[in-house]
């Protein structure tokens, strides 16, 4: 199936239900089918064909969500950017990817416009009002347009549609190819973790440049049948109060948004009893967020996955947010998880090792990099590069990536163990563990800190949490105090940059 399908089942079964909520005012699932279909048209019109990309820059909208079934239903492969990139990683993006077109909003067309992000002979078309010089208008586009019904929607299936560059946490961004069966079996995950029904009212705050924003919970309500409330970029008091007056059911939010949601005055106060639940995930998720969100009867379900499982690979069903915190759930649906020691043999129950996923979920590939693709599939596996556990009940517990996994005298440290205990300080807004060579033991243990607003940290204070709650051979040797942490667009923390970090400060000695 095309995805495309999907809105226009949708618009035939159910013409005059809201689809989409915005800035722009509703939009019923007769009107996005429209809009669906025109952007077909000028794509057509354009001169996009099949397999080509269409680049989008610019902030949540409906009209983002149109261009990406718009392209669904020509053939082509719909690539968001991160508006929160600067031009030169842009410009590195465009040049590997090689779209046809270019589509950016107003916010940001005019340092897309300049020389260091848009590559010589780029076609680039502007949304807004403000069109460059060399530049086209959509509106131009439109308006050259073929009819809509001319269109004869592509095959689908395992044709790519979608490609999403990783957050480049831990290495240089790769884009990761998505096909429509990919899309729809991770749309079946979702379906299962959230018991998704047509009468949800989802929120979507991430950035759709994220497969976090676009597939959790947003593509699977569209398939669904679903209202969904876009807001174009996150802010917490608009959060809170779109749960309250929409009543929305079900919405996504990641570590770094809970932990704004809980610091802003109206959380206390805001209605949460429409919430059937909040989905987190991409990043370590302290204990003591989901005990708040817990403490107000909201289930906070957790999710595993990267960018190149479309992301659903693990996940909490409602039924047991409240059972094992903090743990990332089963298998999803249609999914299969592994964890290996270094020779590729399944370690037993309780065993570290990498975790890998198998499922239709799973991307076909990383755009033009057979030896990156080639190194991440193996076998019809996708090795994750995250450290994780299976326990006895096969629900997974995530250690954190394999390459910042510290090995001190011979003995592993999870850093994920040691954050969790400085995040039990109520003075501590972010932390980040990392290793640092050092002559005898290899590695120590150097801890990272940040404080919440107002408080004042006393790194030997810190130091003292760990007395009798970790090994000493865990305990960090090191405290260092920072404003804030170097984090993605996701908010996961750049351990490359912690690493440099910790070298400037400390000099690199033991």
């Amino acid at each position: 199936m095309n995805i495309a399908d999907w809105i226009r089942a949708n618009a035939q079964r159910m013409p005059g239900k809201v689809a989409l909520r915005g800035a722009e005012g509703d939009l019923s699932y007769a009107e996005f089918e429209h809009g669906v279909a025109e952007s077909a048209a000028v794509l057509a019109s354009a001169g996009v064909r099949h397999g080509d990309r269409v680049a989008w820059l610019g902030l949540n909208s409906a009209a983002q969500l149109a261009m990406l079934f718009a392209c669904a239903r020509v053939g082509a492969i719909f690539l968001p950017l991160n508006w929160r990139l600067a031009p030169p990683e842009h410009r590195s993006m465009l040049a590997e990817s090689a779209p046809a077109l270019l589509l950016a909003d107003d916010p940001f067309v005019a340092q897309t416009a300049s020389a260091d992000a848009v590559s010589p002979g780029l076609r680039c078309v502007a949304l807004g009002a403000h069109i460059p010089p060399g530049w086209t208008s959509w509106r131009q586009l439109a308006d050259a347009a073929s009819s809509p019904s001319a269109i004869v929607a592509a095959a689908g299936g395992d044709e790519p549609v979608l490609l999403c560059y990783t957050s480049g946490s831990t290495g240089r961004p790769k884009g990761a190819l998505l096909s429509h069966a990919a899309l729809a079996a991770n749309a079946d995950a979702s379906v299962d973790m959230h018991g998704l029904t047509a009468d949800d009212r989802v929120l979507t705050t991430l950035p759709m440049f994220h497969v976090g924003g676009l597939n959790i919970q947003t593509t699977p309500a569209l398939r669904t049948g679903c209202t969904v409330v876009l807001h174009p970029k996150f802010d917490p008091q608009a959060t809170l109060e779109a749960i309250e007056r929409e009543r929305i059911t079900l919405t996504v939010l990641v570590p770094a948004q809970i932990e704004a949601l809980l610091a802003h005055p109206r959380w206390a106060r805001t209605d949460l009893r429409s919430l059937r639940a909040i989905s987190t995930g991409s990043t370590f998720v302290p204990p003591l967020h989901i005990k708040a969100i817990q403490a107000r009867d909201v289930p906070l379900i957790q999710v595993w996955g990267a960018t190149e499982t479309c992301p659903i690979a693990a996940c909490q069903r409602i039924p047991d947010a409240f059972a094992c915190p903090g743990s990332a759930g089963r298998a999803a649906a249609g999914v299969e998880l592994r964890v290996v020691d270094g020779a590729g043999a399944e370690v037993p129950a309780g065993g570290s090792g990498e975790i890998l996923v198998r499922g239709a979920n799973v991307m076909s590939g990383y755009w033009r990099d057979p030896e990156a693709s080639a190194r991440a599939l193996r076998e019809g596996w996708f090795h994750s590069g995250d450290r994780g556990r299976l326990d006895d009940q096969r629900r997974l517990w995530v250690d954190g990536r394999l390459k910042d996994m510290i090995i001190s005298g011979g003995e592993n440290v999870s850093p994920a163990e040691v954050e969790s205990v400085l995040l039990e300080c109520p003075d501590v807004a972010e932390a980040a563990v990392v290793g640092r060579p050092d002559a005898r033991w290899g590695e120590v243990v150097v801890a990272v800190v940040a404080p919440r607003p107002g408080a004042a940290l006393d790194p030997e204070r810190l130091l003292g949490m760990f007395q009798g709650r970790l090994a000493r051979f865990k305990q960090p040797k090191v405290m260092l105090v920072v404003d804030e942490l170097p984090r993605t667009a996701l908010g996961k923390v750049r351990k490359d940059d912690v690493r440099r970090l910790v070298a400037q400060r400390t000099g690199g000695k033991a």
